[in-house]
Formats: C-alpha cells, structure tokens, sequence
C-alpha cells in the first residue's frame, strides 16, 4: 500500500469524525457541509470554540486557540459558514483586549488535562493567535468589526518588529497572505527571509528530530507566498523526511507528550491528515 492509503486508513481508524470528514471532503470531493456539522459540537453557547478542538488541552471553555482551529478546518475544506464564524468573531471581540489582541487561552485550562506546554504563557494576548486568525477570517471573506480592529493591531505590532518566536512568525505569515493590502504584505517577503533563521523553534534542517516550525509549514503548497523563501533543495529534503517519518501503522508521530491516549491519538489523526495534504499538494 501506498504512503496515502495507509494514512487514510489511519485516520479512518483512529482520528475524529472532524478529520475523517476533512479527509472526505479534500481527497474524495465530499460535500464540505459534513466538516461543519462536526465542527458544530465544539461551539459554545457564547460563539466560541472550545471542548478540545486543539487536542492537547481537554478545557471545554471558549479560547481562541481553538477558534482557530475552527477556521482552519473550515479553510481547509473551502467552505464558510457564516452565522458559525460571525458568532466566533462576536466572541473575539467580547473577550479581546482594548486593542483588539487576543491569547491563545487562559486560566480555565488549568482545571482540566492539558499538556505541559500549556500554561500561563499562553494568557497574554499577542501575534499568536491574533495574527493568524485575523489572516484566516480574511481568506474566509468575513467582515466584522472585530477583524478591522485586530488587522490595525497586527500592522502596528509588525511596524515594531517581527516576533522571535517560529509559532509567531507562522501566524505573522498567514497574516500577510491573506490580509487584503498586498503592496504592504509583500514588503515584508525579504524581512521574514532574513529573519527565519534567527527564530526559535524553527526547524531548517530536515534531519534533525526535535520539535519545531518547519519550511513545509510555512509553505505548505507550491502556491504559498512563503514557497519563495526556500531552495527547493529545502523542500524535497523536508518532503523527504516527511514521508520517511510515517509509522508503520499509517499515521504520523508526535514529538511531544498530549495529556492522554485519547488526545494523542486524536492529534496524530490531525497530524496524518496534514501531512497527506502537504505530500500531495508537491506530488
């Protein structure tokens, strides 16, 4: 069997409904009205997402990590629904800070499982994750207030420098793909070339093994606007280890520790969907 096949297999047979129906809908033209039926159980009362949609924390309240998650799903699928993503939007800006920024989570965590990683870092309101949803709810073609106050916050935050962390800087160029100025995002092309390599967590080789931001991440299609700052010597050699690191039951492996067999099981699923993405997309 094919990389593909034992990966879909994978994910038939241990991922969530949600990436299942991902799966259906990218690689088998499924109607992309099933992703936002599974995405529907993780929206609280208030607009927000919660209830694990991000694996490694298993807090059932609204955070805007998984708010985006939500977004990213429902990109991924090519498909908006937008009383869903309004409703999100209308929580963001309920529980913004006054200039618009957001954290990734907050103290509500602390009561539930969660990975290590996850702890009061996380609270403060930064690039990550105002960035990276303000450039998603812009490639989904929303318009809320919210959006327009976040967007001003993102370009004053980027006039102040780039961020010196991978994660961040992956949020600062979903950011500048989408945002609708393209003269202003495309002056920040040769900055983010020479700054990437300074960045922690970025992963520029492809033999090493630890956690990290990899060049797959930041252009996870030839049509990236991010394709450009790598040889293609880079890309085949994360390609390359991409394909090499499947496991033999199909799906691919973490490189750090969710808070239980569920949870580790249900991010290798997403794991496997988007590595299936990105080999497929340069095959």
């Amino acid at each position: 069997m094919t990389y593909f096949e034992t990966g879909r297999d994978f994910i038939r047979r241990e991922g969530r409904l949600l990436e299942q129906r991902l799966f259906a809908t990218i690689f088998e033209q499924a109607d992309p009205t099933g992703v936002v039926d599974a995405l529907r159980g993780y929206q609280n009362p208030d607009g927000g997402f919660g209830h694990g949609l991000e694996p490694d924390k298993r807090c059932p309240d609204s955070l805007a990590l998984d708010v985006e998650v939500a977004l990213q799903n429902l990109a991924a699928a090519g498909m908006v629904d937008v009383p869903m993503v309004s409703r999100a939007a209308d929580w963001l800006q309920a529980t913004a800070s006054s200039d618009g920024a957001v954290a990734l989570a907050s103290s509500a965590i602390e009561a539930y499982p969660r990975a290590e990683h996850w702890s009061d870092w996380a609270y403060a309101p930064g690039l990550n994750p105002t960035a990276g949803i303000a450039g998603l709810l812009h490639q989904l073609g929303i318009e809320h207030p919210w959006l327009d106050r976040a967007t001003e916050w993102c370009w004053s935050s980027l006039e102040a420098g780039l961020p010196e962390d991978g994660h961040a800087l992956l949020e600062v160029t979903v950011f500048l793909e989408h945002v609708p100025d393209r003269e202003r995002a495309e002056s920040y092309v040769e900055p983010i070339r020479e700054w990437l390599p300074k960045v922690s967590l970025y992963r520029a080789d492809a033999d090493d093994p630890s956690y990290g931001v990899t060049p797959l991440w930041f252009a996870p299609t030839p049509s990236s606007l991010w394709r450009r700052l790598f040889t293609d010597e880079q890309i085949q050699g994360h390609l390359d280890r991409l394909e090499r690191d499947q496991q033999p039951d199909g799906g691919w492996a973490l490189t750090w520790q969710p808070p239980g067999q569920a949870a580790t099981l249900e991010y290798r699923g997403v794991m496997t969907l988007k590595a299936l993405e990105v080999l497929r997309a340069y095959s």
